[in-house]
């Protein structure tokens, strides 16, 4: 996989010496698309100094408001965490990440995410990634400096050769993957799906079962047509299975 595939994307960085830093890695490993979640850090002085001659890449840096934005056009995106919430979506170690982007696809296009230095990733920013990455750090002194983070994982993505995967649909950017989500918290809203009144919790679960791999444009389009036609039964009252807790037995049979 290319370097100009990959793109590194942080999440409310809180100091300029970090992301100059982070830059400067980035530089190290050809990766030239560096994205902010806002609040970020500004890129002064401090962190001009620290990108030791990666001024490009901070020039060419981008701001957005939220990480769903920052990340919308990525087929894959994999967010790096200590996972210390209690919700985990599919793990990778350290050296599942070649096998995983070989099989992406040679095209496909991945953005890794990091969280702020302070508290990491939340664990709805957690639930729009592919999948979550933690480093192998030793358990008695486990946090890393963000740009070190940045660095160990795309030195691991040069170990990985363009794939001769590929795919006949071309993957879904995470853009489509959400506003299919979306769709299907309609349906899941219309069907009383809610009731129980963890809602959040529900839809986080779903949009992990959803986005635990990344998906064609195919797929995609299927999720959506399911949950329209949820929608659309519902509309014209032809949908049994809205009132029945059970499914019947004989025409299971």
């Amino acid at each position: 996989m290319a370097a100009s595939d990959l793109a590194v994307v942080l999440v409310r960085p809180y100091t300029p010496a970090n992301l100059g830093s982070v830059a400067r890695a980035c530089r190290n490993f050809g990766v030239s698309d560096l994205r902010l979640v806002e609040p970020a850090a500004p890129a002064d002085d401090e962190a001009r100094k620290l990108a030791s001659g990666a001024d490009s890449v901070l020039d060419g840096l981008r701001r957005f408001g939220t990480l769903g934005e920052a990340v919308a056009e990525f087929d894959a995106v994999v967010a790096t965490s200590s996972m210390r919430g209690r919700e985990q979506q599919r793990l990778l170690a350290l050296a599942d990440v070649p096998p995983f982007l070989e099989g992406l696809g040679g095209a496909a296009r991945v953005a890794f995410v990091f969280g702020p230095e302070r508290s990491g990733l939340t664990e709805d920013e957690r639930a729009r990634a592919s999948a979550c990455l933690r480093l192998p750090s030793r358990a008695e002194f486990p946090t890393l400096n963000i740009s070190h983070a940045v660095a160990v994982v795309l030195a691991v993505t040069r170990l990985t050769e363009e794939s001769r995967r590929d795919p006949a649909e071309p993957w879904a950017p995470a853009s489509e993957v959400e506003a299919a989500i979306a769709h299907w918290d309609r349906a899941l809203e219309a069907i009383g799906f809610y009731d129980t009144g963890h809602r959040d919790r529900s839809l986080r679960a779903w949009r992990r079962i959803v986005a635990a791999r990344p998906l064609d444009r195919k797929e995609v389009a299927i999720l959506r047509g399911v949950a329209n036609r949820t929608l659309v039964s519902l509309k014209r009252g032809s949908l049994p299975s809205a009132v029945s807790p059970e499914p019947d037995s004989e025409a299971d049979s």
